[in-house]
């Protein structure tokens, strides 16, 4: 790298002379083509050093040659105001794009990989507490993740493990509402002896204040190891994952933090909807393996609230863990940076969690957040904070900054409506002009987003994920800016399913929008065909709109919800297994696990099997000189390939069934590895755009229909997951606990007894 650092000096000074230099339309043009030219051939070496800074730079040229001509010739008069506040409006949109496009270019210069250092030897490891934060997930989701948790590999006698219940609080469990307290009775009871059951400690604060802050920080006190590590509750780490982080704190004493990637099982809304998971890269992959990866380089990268370990002494000069904004995670790191303590991060999926599977609660887990983010920028002002770098600085700023996306994705949505239906000029030019400045700007950003992004987001992707958030985020940012400190933390909904395909209570807004584009659309084609002389920046933003048009239609895709049947989420594992059935064992592959059963190939003869009279069969996998036995029952039988493949569901989840599914699912880290690495291909912008097109297309139409009710599904057969048994007697601990729900008083015949 200290090549292409050399080599910025220069191309540096070139550049800003090309970028003030006048110039006609047609040398601007042939500058243009020029520097797209040297763009692609620095593409071509994308692991040089050299050559990508030489990207980097003549990419910058063309967007600051836009920024340049469209801040000195573009603007309406400004005694013109009907025209020039909402262009002006759409020029700081853009100025916007423009900065975080130059942050973005320096977040990720020079991204780093790690390699896992060694560990040392088992006397010399630090102690560890493991914090499982917890406030209305079920004991079924906590049973696993804890499992998984217990299962690493790490010496048990410098391992100790805390769920940390902020759904059976002291105030939660004496509250007024006797449904309240009720429900967190039974919580309580029922995850200590879930923890009992598991060899866990368990722990419920008095209050739940400041949130998951304020539970980690209580957990702080009830500890006393030397690392800590942070697991959402449905977040189950691979064995391996204290061997792969807690060698980086051998190497540097003022280390606070290692942050692995966030991996899920669960396609989020936009992918279960446009069937897009396991053959797309998800959203988050560009973040965590592009970006973080980035900010690595500059000392940056922050903790994300899961799958990440902490040096406790660190976390004391700080009082714990920052709670001032609802983005506990960035605020924490960002305090421990200014006291000049490093990060790490391992571009390597360590955990397998759950995303939210509506468009609900996605919606809300991005309104969190948001919220979150822009109160840091507000309230903490990273760029001014003492104790940190100028790279530090950027890096924060453009990560809180980037949350302002909502304002700029709207603004680009609606202005050219206001000449569409208006006739207000709101942007000054002419075909050629557009042409030689914004049209090679544009596919210079496209080729960008290839070079630099293009194994983890397809075109297009971006800017769907930005419109179907800004609709509603739009709120949330005006909010925090009315009142910095009133956002409040909000649990993400997890898990949940949807019976049957039905539209999302959010989706009104989309289907306003859309029509309007639609409108817009037909309009401006009618102007085009019927007005004498159709102006050239009629063309230009009428095409703009037509985009846009494309945009919400696939955004509808996005709001049209189907049904999502699946409770638990499978993991191939291509596991050999011992199966007992009727006192017969047979040699048998497990494909693929879950929290709720497996599938199974026979090696030899397949045996009979009856499923209505449902076989039992027991499972015996062996890991070393261990086993592990399970029991299943037979659920079902499809064919693979030729292959049979019958289904099997545990037919009880006791402590060692947990502890298989743990081994099955989250013993192998190469498994998750596969996986992501499988999905992360590129597309070319044109097969990008055609995809886009088509979705634009068929999705609009499927949400019309579902708008009509037009919606055919066949009934699925489903059965009950096992229940939880955690005492000898086969009895599921819930709520025998008659004399505390006396004190709680009466409860409603209706009333939700669970939380």
């Amino acid at each position: 790298m200290m090549c292409g650092k050399y080599l910025a000096i220069p191309a540096g000074a070139l550049g800003l002379t090309l970028i003030l230099l006048p110039m006609s339309l047609q040398a601007q043009l042939m500058l243009s083509f020029a520097v797209l030219g040297i763009m692609f051939i620095g593409m071509t070496r994308p692991d040089n050093s050299t050559f990508r800074v030489i990207t980097l730079v003549f990419a910058g040229i063309i967007a600051l040659r836009y920024g340049f001509w469209r801040t000195t010739e573009t603007l309406p008069d400004i005694t013109e105001p009907l025209n020039f506040i909402p262009g002006f409006l759409l020029y700081l949109a853009e100025m916007y794009c423009l900065a975080m496009l130059a942050i973005s270019f320096f977040m990720v210069i020079d991204p780093i990989k790690r390699k896992t250092p060694d560990m040392g030897a088992a006397a010399d490891l630090p102690t560890v507490d493991v914090f499982i934060p917890s406030y209305n997930e079920d004991a079924e989701l906590l049973a696993v993740t804890l499992a998984a948790a217990k299962s690493m590999a790490y010496p048990k006698d410098k391992l100790n493990i805390y769920l940390l219940d902020d759904g059976g609080t002291d105030a939660k469990r004496n509250h007024k509402n006797p449904h309240v307290s009720v429900a967190a009775i039974r919580r309580h009871e029922q995850l200590k002896a879930l923890c009992s059951a598991m060899g866990v400690h368990y722990h419920a604060r008095k209050q739940n204040d400041h949130a998951k802050a304020g539970n980690l920080n209580e957990g702080l006190k009830v500890s006393k190891g030397e690392l800590v590590v942070v697991f959402d509750a449905d977040h189950a780490p691979v064995r391996d994952f204290l061997r792969e982080t807690v060698g980086f704190f051998r190497e540097d004493e003022k280390l606070f933090l290692v942050q692995t990637p966030h991996y899920f099982l669960n396609p989020d809304p936009l992918e279960k909807n446009l069937q897009t998971f396991a053959r797309m890269p998800s959203e988050n992959e560009m973040f965590y393996s592009i970006l973080q990866c980035g900010l690595d380089k500059w000392n940056a990268s922050f903790f994300c609230g899961s799958a990440a370990v902490l040096r406790r002494s660190a976390l004391m000069t700080t009082d714990g863990f920052s709670g001032q904004s609802i983005t506990e995670d960035c605020e924490t790191a960002l305090s421990l940076h200014c006291q000049g303590w490093h990060s790490v991060y391992i571009d390597k999926p360590l955990i397998a969690g759950l995303q939210p599977e509506t468009f609900v609660s996605f919606i809300g887990q991005r309104a969190r957040w948001c919220q979150g983010m822009l109160q840091i920028l507000i309230l903490k002002r990273p760029f001014l904070a003492k104790g940190l770098s100028i790279p530090q600085r950027i890096c924060y700023a453009g990560i809180n900054m980037f949350w302002l996306f909502p304002l700029s994705r709207l603004a680009f949505m609606f202005s050219p409506l206001l000449y569409i239906f208006f006739s207000l000029e709101i942007y000054k030019a002419n075909i050629l002009e557009f042409a030689s400045y914004a049209v090679t700007y544009l596919i210079s950003s496209f080729a960008m987003q290839s070079y630099l992004y293009g194994r983890v987001r397809w075109p297009w992707i971006s800017e769907l994920y930005e419109y179907v958030q800004a609709v509603f985020l739009f709120g949330s940012i005006v909010s925090v800016v009315r009142n910095p400190r009133k956002p409040t933390f909000n649990v993400t909904a997890k898990g949940q399913t949807l019976d049957k395909s039905k539209l999302s209570p959010l989706a009104t807004p989309y289907f306003a929008i859309f029509f309007l584009l639609l409108a817009a659309a037909l309009y401006s084609g009618y102007r085009v065909l019927t007005e004498p002389v159709a102006s050239e920046l009629l063309l230009i933003v009428a095409m703009w709109n037509l985009i846009n048009l494309g945009l919400a239609g696939a955004a509808l895709g996005a709001i049209a919800e189907r049904r999502e049947l699946r409770r638990n989420q499978r993991l191939p594992v291509k596991r050999h297994a011992l199966m007992h059935v009727d006192d017969i064992i047979h040699h048998v592959i497990i494909q693929d696990a879950s929290s709720g059963g497996v599938s199974i190939e026979f090696v030899d003869k397949e045996p009979k099997l009856d499923l209505v009279n449902p076989t039992i069969a027991k499972v015996e996998v062996r890991r070393g000189g261990q086993v592990i036995n399970f029991n299943v029952v037979y659920r079902s039988r499809r064919m693979l390939d030729q292959t049979a493949i019958c289904g099997f569901a545990y037919s009880e989840r006791t402590p060692e069934t947990v502890m298989a599914i743990a081994e099955l699912m989250y013993s192998d880290q190469s498994v998750l590895q596969d996986r992501l690495v499988r999905r992360q291909t590129r597309k070319n912008f044109f097969w990008g755009t055609s995809r886009f097109a088509l979705w634009s297309l068929t999705e609009s139409l499927r949400a019309i229909r579902y708008s009509a009710g037009l919606i055919r599904e066949s009934v699925v057969q489903s059965f009950e997951d096992a229940p939880m048994v955690l005492n000898d007697n086969n009895k599921v601990v819930t709520a025998s606990l008659p004399a505390k729900i006396a004190e709680a008083g009466p409860i409603h015949p209706g009333a939700q007894l669970y939380g």
